[in-house]
């Protein structure tokens, strides 16, 4: 058993992230599968690991971390190289900000356990659910292409010429997109920034279709 483990399930676009950030850092982790739709995430064994029957959940030498946010923060400071954001304090602040425009505005309103409620409480239809995805991505999406295509300290990527905290929320959010049918042709800077990322080898390596579970 490795020092590190990551609880996960492919699909899940938070899960990805971490993924990501594992593989940038070329880091080694024993992937545990737990079926969202299935509510594998909700069994005792489970829970008895994360209480918040969440995924992701990172045990690192036995401790337990969860939110792919703090989960990222944490990687990138104990295994600093490549580093995930900048070495100063506002190029920190921007990519964190471009971070959670799409982790804490869209993301939350969009995920699973939401959109089954859609459903489930409300008696939401397919459309319905599609509808309500599109409309938070293309919310959050709006404001942040006018951002990135406006400011001098994106390149190649949200923030320079190498990928960091950022690009790693937008490239999830972007491929879990593609299972809605986000029009992307209104963000031609997020799907520029996007392709840049999928390129590479880490991106490609930690998305869902490659993953042991993946359907």
């Amino acid at each position: 058993m490795s020092d590190i483990v990551l609880h996960n399930y492919y699909r899940s676009s938070t899960s990805y992230r971490v993924r990501i950030a594992l593989e940038m850092k070329g880091l080694t982790y024993d992937y545990v599968p737990h079926h969202l739709r299935h509510g594998e995430h909700l069994e005792p064994a489970y829970l008895a690991v994360n209480p918040q029957g969440l995924v992701p959940a990172l045990i690192w030498k036995g401790m337990l971390l969860t939110q792919s946010l703090a989960i990222i923060e944490f990687i990138d400071e104990a295994q600093p190289e490549p580093p995930l954001l900048p070495k100063d304090a506002l190029g920190r602040a921007r990519v964190r900000m471009l971070a959670q425009m799409i982790a804490c505005d869209i993301h939350p309103v969009n995920n699973l356990r939401v959109l089954t409620s859609l459903r489930t409480v409300f008696g939401a239809g397919d459309q319905d659910v599609t509808n309500w995805f599109r409309h938070w991505v293309n919310e959050g999406f709006q404001p942040l292409e006018k951002i990135l295509a406006s400011s001098a300290e994106a390149g190649t990527f949200c923030h320079g010429d190498t990928p960091g905290l950022a690009d790693i929320c937008l490239a999830a959010q972007v491929t879990n997109n593609a299972r809605f049918g986000v029009d992307m042709t209104p963000y031609p800077t997020i799907a520029r920034i996007n392709a840049a990322c999928m390129a590479l080898p880490a991106f490609q390596k930690a998305a869902p279709q490659n993953q042991i579970d993946a359907e």
